[in-house]
This record gives structure tokens, sequence and C-alpha cells, in this order.
């Protein structure tokens, strides 16, 4: 390879890193505004006749309602993604979210329609998780399958990226209105941040428009390999390798959700946070994790062992976890800050390595799908349930303790489920061959789906 293609090679690679985390930026932005308006607004404009932390469970039903999607916006986009390519499912997905999340701005609450505003935020919420529910995958693969050879972890990571510096956009939109009176932020407030979406994607429509389709996938499209049915291939042949990629995800995906909206209407409704207080705290939180981040990628990719660097991850959160909660009880700002940033750090470092971690494990032709059906199914089956059992397990218990109880048991469930995954032959065409799992190295690569 000449110097000159070396170069173009790396511009492309680094253009199509840049593209996913800008893209993925605004999706999650849009992802994450709803999740702060619903723990701190949506009872009041949506569910007024419901009082208290009943109206705050429903708002945070509705929340579910975006990951209920995902897994369809998983299944139909990676169909897509699997057979026509990467790029063009990404322009459509951040279309959806855009335009979705502009409409949830201009929507009228129940006092002005009644019924139809919850049932209409409902549909809306449903278009945001189909969106986005074929975004991540696309997302991490236009990178990933770009990267110069045995870098997919660390380029994987510029779409996962995304997340933090989203939601700390989200934090800061609702921190620069939060001192705005009740009665204001209540009636045009909190619409701010989703208004402001329609100018974001515009941004990122310019920026995914010049991005070159994956090498990877391009190859299959030449060979003709693409799969013609890639759900029905890969739940025949791989549902165990399904099973543990779900698990897998777990703590990347709820950890935000224990944070920034379980723990953000805990702390301003059963303790003495303001949203402002808690909305710094969460910004701290997010800061941090933007900075730190992207090491895990780095110790992913160093590490000679990706089942040691996993273990080297998660394990401190079964302890920074409970501290975190234990730490907002005192109701001390600068110690729930503290326990806040502090209990980021070992999954924000998991989340830089999930997805290049998570893709390796997929052929290339069922990549799409493989890794969308695990992202999106987890975030529907433990992630965005996170509020809604937390709220819960409050509300019956009258005790943070079980919520304690089952955050561990979540970086618990993430943490073996991963070992067991790496333990799976390792299909990245742009790998180095290191050693993976418990000292073996990469089976040999078939290009077909793995049964487990």
């Amino acid at each position: 390879m000449s110097a000159n293609t070396a170069r173009q090679q790396n511009r492309t690679a680094n253009r199509a890193g840049l593209g996913a985390f800008i893209g993925s930026t605004i999706e999650w932005f849009d992802f994450y505004i709803y999740g702060t308006a619903a723990a701190l607004v949506f009872d009041k404009v949506f569910f007024p006749e419901l009082e208290g932390p009943v109206g705050t469970l429903v708002a945070f039903a509705t929340f579910w309602v975006g990951f209920l999607a995902r897994p369809l916006g998983g299944i139909v986009f990676g169909h897509f993604g699997d057979r026509l390519g990467r790029k063009k499912t990404l322009v459509i997905t951040l279309l959806m979210m855009g335009i979705s999340t502009t409409l949830i701005g201009v929507l009228p609450g129940y006092a002005t329609i009644g019924v139809a505003a919850p049932v209409l935020l409902v549909l809306i919420r449903m278009v945001q998780g189909i969106g986005l529910g074929g975004e991540w995958g696309g997302s991490v693969l236009i990178a990933s399958e770009h990267a110069p050879k045995g870098k997919s972890i660390l380029y994987g990571a510029f779409a996962q990226q995304g997340s933090p510096v989203g939601n700390t956009l989200s934090t800061l939109s609702f921190l620069a209105i939060s001192r705005l009176p009740d009665e204001a932020f209540v009636s045009w407030g909190w619409r701010v941040p989703f208004l402001a979406s329609a100018a974001l994607v515009l941004v990122g429509l310019l920026v995914r428009m010049k991005v070159a389709e994956s090498p990877a996938m391009e190859g299959l499209i030449k060979a003709k390999k693409v799969a013609k049915l890639p759900l029905t291939e890969i739940l025949r042949g791989s549902p165990g390798l399904i099973a543990l990629g779900i698990g897998a995800c777990t703590i990347g995906l709820s950890a935000t959700y224990f944070k920034g909206t379980f723990a953000l209407s805990w702390a301003t409704s059963a303790l003495d946070f303001t949203r402002s207080d808690f909305l710094t705290i969460l910004l701290v939180a997010n800061i941090t994790q933007v900075l730190v981040q992207p090491f895990g990628a780095v110790l992913a990719t160093r590490m000679r062992s990706l089942s040691r660097a996993v273990c080297f991850m998660l394990l401190p959160e079964v302890v920074l976890m409970p501290l975190m909660f234990v730490l907002i009880s005192t109701g001390n700002y600068g110690l729930a800050m503290a326990g806040v940033a502090v209990a980021t750090v070992p999954h924000c470092l998991y989340y830089a390595a999930l997805a290049g971690m998570l893709a390796s494990r997929f052929p290339a032709h069922l990549r799409y799908t493989g890794i969308s059906l695990c992202y999106q199914l987890c975030g529907t089956l433990l992630g965005g349930t996170t509020p809604i059992i937390g709220q819960f397990l409050l509300n019956r218990t009258g005790s943070i303790a079980a919520v304690i109880g089952y955050a561990v048991l979540q970086v618990l469930l993430s943490l073996g489920c991963m070992l067991l995954l790496l333990r799976r032959p390792d299909h990245d065409e742009r790998g180095t061959g290191r050693r993976t799992g418990h000292g073996e190295r990469p089976a040999p690569r078939t290009g077909t789906a793995v049964a487990v």
C-alpha cells in the first residue's frame, strides 16, 4: 500500500468516525431530553390528574415506550443496513429522530386537547424509539468497519462517545431553563430543548451525507454475499449469542437511567435537592464521562486480554454504584456530586469498548442486525425499565436499598455475560489476533453465523 493510499484511508476512517460521533450525539440528545422532561415535567403537562409518585411512574412508562419501539427499529434498519448499506439507514434514522423530537416540542398538553395529548406523546415517542433503534448499530459499524487494522474498538467508541456528549447537551439545555419560574417552566420552558433539535439535525445531515459506505459492506455487496433475511438467519443460527449480547449491554445502558432519570426524580421529589442543583450534579457526571470514557477503548485495545480489561472496568462498579445512592441519600450537595461522578467512571469505561467487542462477535453480513438486536432488546427489557422498576421498588419498600440491590445485580449480569461472550469466535476483519478471552486465540473466521 502506498503512503498516499494509506493517508487517504485514514482520512476516510476519521471522517467516518466524526460522522458517527456527530450523528449519534444529536440522536442521543433527542432521546435524553425526553428522559429529563419525563422526570421533571411530563406528569404535570400530560398527566395532571395523576398526582405524586403515580404520575411520575406513568411519565416513566411513556419514557419506556421509546425503548419498547427500539427493537423494531433495530430489526427494520438492521435488515436494510445488512442488505443495502449502513450509510442510507443512518440518514433516515437521523431524520426520524429530528422530526419526532421537534413535534414533541410543539405538542399541546392535557389542558388543551385532553386525552389526545398523552396518546400523541406515546405515538411520537415510539417513532423516536424506532429511529434510535436503527441508529446505534449503523453508527457503530460505519465507524468500526472503516477503522485501520487493530483499531475497530477505538473507532467504535466514536459512536459511543455521542451518548455522554448528547446527555451533557441535554442536561445543559435543561439547566439553562431550570431557573425559570415553575409556571413558565411547565407552560413553555421545557419545550425549548425539543425545538432546538431541528437545527442540530440539519448539521448532522450535512456531516453524514459526506461519509462513505463501510468497506466491509461494499465488499459484501460486490461479492453478492448479503443475507436475504438477516433476522431469520441470526435467530436460527445464534440465539445464544443474542442472549449473551443482551446481558452484556445491561449496565452500559441502565447506569445512565439510574442517575439521569430515576435519581433525578427521587432527589428532587423525596429529598431536598432543587432541579438546578441535581441537574448540576448530573452535568458534572456527564462531563466526567465525556473525559474518561475514551480511555475504556484504549484499555480494551492495549490490554492483552479483553476479559481482564472487562473485569478491570466493571468490578469497581459493584461498590461504587451503591455508594452513589448512599451519598445522594445524605442530601449533601457535595457528597452527592462526588458519588455520582465517581460511580460514572467504571461503566463509562466499559461502554466505550462495548460496541467494538459486541460487533466483533458477529460476521459482517449479519452484524448490523445482530448488534442492534442485542443493544435494543437490552434497552427494552433492562435499560428502559430501570426508572420504572426503581420507582416501583422505592414506592413498595420505602427504602433505596432495594434499588441498590437491583443496580448491583445489573452490574454482575453485564460482567458475566460479557466474559462468556468473549469466549465466542472473533469475526473482526481488522483485528490483531490478540487474546480475547481466558487465554484463547480467536477461532478462524468463517463468514457465517456462529451457533451457540
